[in-house]
């Protein structure tokens, strides 16, 4: 897909920029200030869409948690950022493909990968490789996608969930970072791929180090 980061509100942005404005917004929405968090009406969604194509800023590459809704905890309107969400936040084409379409369609300079804690889906994954039952169905797809961050966290740890659930966002990041149509755009500095934790408890995402 070609380069078109010329194209919609985050025309002139930088990575940079679009990480300050996702942060800023979840720091409104953990004060409990939010802007956009009460206009969730159709009028809202009207408006969005009377504005022409859309102009999104960010990727949000997120978990299928229903305490994480993240237009919400990052305080974003309508058209402001594309929302992806599977178990874990587990890669498959249909992801990848979808984040590669954003980058190079609609020039968007910033992909977040956000994890959150007590993940389902890493618990699950933990249980399946302690039991050593695979469970079946596609549900076997995120547990084999999670496992090898279980692995690297160490099974018999304590704190292995925390600690994967950390791994497999790194793990993810890097991948998506290696990606065919991503890496050169990467590499070039017109587009980020980083990492981030959502605390259930206090509403906070904190930055995840790429180690």
């Amino acid at each position: 897909m070609g380069d078109t980061s010329g194209q919609g509100r985050q025309a002139g942005g930088t990575p940079r920029a679009a990480l300050a404005d996702l942060l800023a917004g979840n720091r409104r929405f953990v004060s409990g200030q939010p802007v956009h968090g009460h206009d969730v009406t159709a009028a809202a969604a009207a408006a969005a869409a009377a504005s022409g194509d859309q102009q999104p800023y960010a990727v949000v590459l997120g978990c299928i948690d229903s305490r994480v809704p993240l237009e919400a905890i990052f305080d974003q309107t309508f058209g402001a950022i594309c929302v992806i969400r599977t178990g874990g936040h587990v890669l498959d084409r249909a992801v990848c493909g979808s984040i590669e379409y954003v980058v190079g369609q609609l020039g968007v300079p910033l992909v977040l990968v956000l994890g959150h804690e007590r993940c389902g889906a890493v618990g699950a994954t933990v249980d399946a490789l302690r039991s050593g039952v695979r469970p079946g169905g596609s549900l076997a797809h995120l547990v084999d996608e999670i496992a090898p961050a279980v692995t690297e966290a160490g099974l018999d740890d304590p704190a292995v969930q925390p600690l994967a659930i950390r791994r497999h966002v790194r793990r993810t990041v890097h991948t998506l970072r290696a990606d065919d149509l991503l890496a050169g755009p990467v590499a070039a500095g017109r587009v980020a791929v980083v990492g981030g934790l959502y605390d259930l408890a206090t509403g906070e995402v904190v930055l995840l180090d790429a180690g």
